[in-house]
C-alpha cells in the first residue's frame, strides 16, 4: 500500500509541474495514474494482519483462496479426501509462518498455488514412497508366514486364529511396533518418533516379536 501510495503522490507531483507550463487537461493525469489492483492490495492487508494472529484475516483468506487452491491439490493427487487434508495443511502453514510471503516478490495468489503445489507433490511422493516400504515390508515378512505351503495347510480362520494368539503372547511395545510396521505402513524412524522411543529400541521389537511369531507359527506345522 505504501509503494501505490509513494508512486501515486510522486506521478501526480510531476504532471502538477508540467502541466503548470504546458496546460495538460485532467484528463491526461489520470490516464498516467497508476491505479492499485483492489484484490492483491486486499491480499497484502490480510497476509499483514495475519502477522498480528488476526484470526478474522486468516478466515478472510480462507474463504477467498480455500476453493481454488483445493481445486489445484485435487487435480494433482487426485483424491477428494487427501486433498482437503492437504488443504488444511496449506493454510495451517500460511497461519504458522506467514512471514515467509514477501510482497515486493510478487503476488500473494501466485505465492500461496506454489505453497499448495509444493505440499502437494511432496504428499503423493510420501504417498509413493510409503506403498514403496510396504510392498518391500511385505517381502520381508518370515516365509512360514506367507509360503503357499502353509496356505494350504491351514484354512483362512485357524491362521487367523493361530496369528490373533500369538500377537497377543508379544508384549505391548512388540505388537504395537509391529502393528504399525506391517499394518499402517509406517517406516522404522516414523514407529519411533509415533511411539516416542529410540530407534534401535523400536527395530528391537520389531525383531524380536517377528522371531516369536515365527517360532509360534512354525511349531503349528
Amino acid at each position: 500500500m505504501r509503494v501505490h501510495g509513494l508512486i501515486q503522490f510522486q506521478t501526480r507531483a510531476v504532471f502538477r509541474s508540467r502541466r503548470r507550463r504546458s496546460n495538460l487537461k485532467p484528463l491526461f493525469l489520470a490516464a498516467f495514474t497508476p491505479t492499485a489492483n483492489p484484490e492483491v492490495s486486499l491480499d497484502t492487508t490480510l497476509v499483514s494482519r495475519l502477522l498480528q494472529k488476526d484470526v478474522n484475516a486468516f478466515e478472510q483468506l480462507y474463504d477467498r483462496h480455500s476453493r481454488a487452491i483445493y481445486g489445484l491439490v485435487v487435480r494433482i493427487l487426485q483424491h477428494a479426501g487427501i486433498a482437503e487434508e492437504v488443504v488444511q495443511d496449506v493454510f495451517l502453514q500460511l497461519w504458522r509462518n506467514a512471514a515467509q510471503y514477501d510482497s515486493p516478490r510478487g503476488p500473494f495468489v501466485p505465492w500461496l498455488f506454489t505453497l499448495a503445489r509444493n505440499r502437494a507433490l511432496d504428499t503423493l511422493r510420501l504417498k509413493s514412497e510409503r506403498q514403496r516400504r510396504r510392498e518391500d515390508q511385505t517381502e520381508e515378512l518370515p516365509p512360514v508366514v506367507s509360503a503357499p505351503e502353509y496356505e494350504k495347510q491351514l484354512d483362512e480362520k485357524r491362521r487367523a486364529e493361530k496369528v490373533r494368539a500369538l500377537m497377543g503372547s508379544l508384549s505391548p511395545q512388540q505388537k504395537k511396533a509391529i502393528e504399525l510396521a506391517y499394518f499402517e505402513g509406517l517406516s522404522h524412524t516414523e514407529i519411533a518418533a509415533a511411539l516416542k522411543e529410540p530407534l534401535g529400541t523400536v527395530k528391537s521389537w520389531i525383531r524380536n516379536g517377528l522371531l516369536r511369531l515365527k517360532e509360534g507359527l512354525q511349531a503349528t506345522t
